[in-house]
């Protein structure tokens, strides 16, 4: 009965073992899968969308009490993969609502980015390592909310050289 018993445990400390390690496997496949997707630039603007016609001029809005966005990144960057930070600063301790962001390129017809950096959308800002886009200028409208519903907007013009 003892000698069963041993090795009874023996084999489950096996199995155990072997589940841990197919585990460890998988979190580290994960991991370098995850990794490797995220190191791809994301394509902003397509050469398409930005041969569309300028959108019309908007007239600026009044000052608002919504979230601060500040572009961190320089808007002139070179021709290459670039990163694109922005920040977001809310106000009297509200909290910015992540389903209110939105990242539109303004042409005619607008053209909505914000799919394409949605996993790169954070509750202080929009963080992209890698972006890309075709040279010219690109002007971007950045808006968001906070959970009181303010808005803040950010216009921004991209200058790829």
């Amino acid at each position: 009965m003892a000698i069963t018993s041993a090795v009874g445990r023996k084999e489950k400390e096996g199995k155990v073992r072997e589940v841990m390690i197919a585990r460890l496997l998988f979190a580290v496949l994960w991991m370098s899968l995850a990794t490797s997707v995220s190191a791809q630039p994301v394509q902003l603007i397509t050469d398409k969308e930005a041969k569309l016609p300028a959108a019309p001029q908007a007239p600026s809005r009044a000052i608002t009490r919504g979230p601060t966005v500040k572009l961190l990144s320089p808007e002139s960057v070179a021709n290459v993969a670039f990163p694109l930070k922005v920040v977001f600063e809310p106000r009297g301790g509200s909290k910015i609502d992540l389903g209110s962001v939105q990242v539109t390129y303004l042409k005619n017809p607008p053209v909505d980015l914000t799919n394409r950096i949605k996993s790169a959308i954070r509750p202080d800002g929009i963080d992209v390592a890698s972006a890309t886009a075709p040279g010219g200028d690109h002007p971007i409208r950045i808006s968001v909310r906070d959970d009181e519903g303010r808005q803040g907007t950010l216009v921004i013009n991209l200058s790829v050289k």
